[in-house]
């Protein structure tokens, strides 16, 4: 089974640039060992199970429970049956349909 997640964590009531918070929540995410994507948008994680990723999640939030009293989140969430590397796989079903690579790197 292969269970991507995609989802975005960070204070209200902090500062307006929450790069610092974000950061401090990837280094968990990174450290979970599973794949993943940062977007400017969030994070997308890939995992055999929504269990391991919650785990991830919750993680995170006791982090940012440290030192934040209100915490806005948003996740999505794809399961399908097969094996994992839809984290890759599914970009590149896109490239193929259209005949050529995605300039993903616009900035």
């Amino acid at each position: 089974m292969s269970v991507l997640v995609e989802f975005a964590m960070f204070p209200t009531e902090k500062t307006q640039s929450k790069s610092a918070f974000v950061a401090r929540v990837l280094d968990i995410v990174d450290q979970s060992g599973l794949p993943y994507q940062l977007t400017p948008m969030g994070t997308i994680i890939e995992a055999e199970s929504v269990g391991e990723i919650f785990a991830v999640i919750e993680a995170a939030y006791a982090q940012l429970q440290e030192d934040c009293s209100r915490i806005y989140s948003t996740i999505k969430i794809d399961y399908r049956t097969g094996p994992i590397g839809r984290i890759d796989q599914k970009v590149k079903s896109v490239e193929a349909n259209l005949g050529r690579k995605l300039n993903t790197n616009t900035l």
